[in-house]
């Protein structure tokens, strides 16, 4: 297995084309950070920002697992774009979770016809944002940090805090609404296209038809399934970051690398160091990309079952995401760090941009601790009582 996809799949054989395009620039557009611009009009030429919207809206209706596999292909050789691929579906599935149907179906038809892609400023942990009521509508004043995709996004996902009640309210509105800065500051180590950074409001008005209709009181379990779409899209670009660091250190390893001194051999890969490293690196890439197929199934099997979901169908999907995150995010950090061993001290230089697996990977699993996920799993397993529905998991 050499981690392809199945290039007979339509969607699967744009995204591997447009995974070549995206590698000729990888290392110098991890060097420059900013937008990724052309490949964000390379994407909308696809047509593959679509693809999760229901048919009946103007789009695909394409599962879960579609856009997945498609965001690990782009992190192969670019996490950034394998992250803001992804996230995009989570903002556009929105107003389903959180909103009307009325809601929901207008946003899909709006989106699919102007081909928009998303960003998001609702950060869970970030209480800077606050809103008080002005007119049918609202008034907002204040900031969001990590905003993926805002700074090249034409709709955003928004939540903000009652400046009287504390009251959490969600949104979608343009990223041309007056009063909004998208400040495009990121600046951190590694994931450095995905514009993560602030976006400031002064005064941006929200109508009363762009609130979505969500009260935190009466949450059912379909609404809770936002820590999902999330969890896998990270975990995926843990598995794609790992296969193409694999795949590239193994090619540098036939075509560059010399053989250790003391190796007593003539090829670097006749080495049995050599040989065993790969074959480790290898074999855990494969699980990790198994427990990840395995749990794109059940977000799809949760994502199908509607406003029908049950609380224990919940818990099963959650007890696999939560699982497959983990051990992908340890095998990833592994593969992308251990890479170097086997390619040798040529190999890490700037010029070559190995390191920007490790560091798309390190800043990515940063995200939330996979103490806490491996810790819900050990529950479950031992008492067999799923995780409460929580932000993140």
């Amino acid at each position: 297995m050499s981690f392809d996809l199945d290039v007979t799949h339509p969607y699967f054989a744009k995204a591997v084309a447009l995974r070549e395009a995206f590698a000729r620039d990888a290392v110098d557009r991890d060097k420059a950070g900013g937008k990724p611009l052309e490949q964000l009009r390379l994407l909308k030429e696809s047509g593959l920002l679509t693809i999760l919207i229901p048919r009946e809206y103007g789009g695909a209706g394409e599962p879960w697992s579609t856009a997945l596999k498609i965001g690990r292909e782009f992190a192969k050789v670019d996490g950034s774009l394998g992250h803001l691929f992804g996230y995009h579906f989570s903002s556009v599935h929105a107003a389903f979770l959180r909103g009307t149907p009325e809601q929901a179906a207008d946003i899909y038809r709006r989106s699919a016809a102007g081909n928009w892609f998303w960003g998001n400023t609702a950060n869970s942990f970030s209480k800077s944002l606050f809103g008080r009521r002005d007119g049918d509508g609202y008034v907002l004043n204040g900031f969001r940090p990590f905003t993926s995709g805002s700074h090249v996004a034409d709709y955003l996902q928004i939540a903000w805090e009652d400046h009287t009640t504390n009251e959490r309210s969600f949104a979608a509105i343009p990223t041309s609404r007056e009063g909004l800065r998208i400040e495009d500051d990121w600046d951190g180590i590694g994931q450095r296209q995905t514009g993560s950074g602030r976006v400031t409001y002064t005064d941006v008005r929200v109508h009363r038809d762009e609130v979505f209709a969500f009260k935190a009181d009466q949450v059912k379990p379909y609404q809770t399934l936002t820590p999902f779409q999330q969890q896998s899209v990270l975990l995926n670009v843990f598995v794609g970051s790992a296969q193409g660091a694999l795949l590239a250190a193994r090619d540098y390893t036939r075509d560059k690398s010399r053989p250790w001194v003391h190796s007593g051999v003539e090829k670097h890969i006749d080495d049995p160091w050599i040989k065993r490293v790969y074959g480790d690196l290898y074999t855990r890439t494969l699980a990790a990309t198994q427990l990840a197929d395995q749990a794109a199934q059940a977000l799809d099997d949760a994502w199908a079952r509607g406003r029908d979901l049950t609380e224990a169908e919940r818990g099963n999907a959650a007890i696999k995401i939560a699982a497959a995150n983990v051990f992908a995010g340890q095998v990833a950090l592994d593969v992308t760090s251990q890479i170097f061993e086997v390619m040798g001290a040529r190999s890490a230089t700037t010029a070559n941009g190995f390191d920007r697996f490790w560091r798309n990977v390190r800043i990515h699993t940063l995200h939330n601790p996979a103490e806490y996920k491996t810790r819900n799993v050990g529950h479950w397993f031992l008492t067999g009582d799923h995780p409460e529905p929580a932000t993140f998991q």
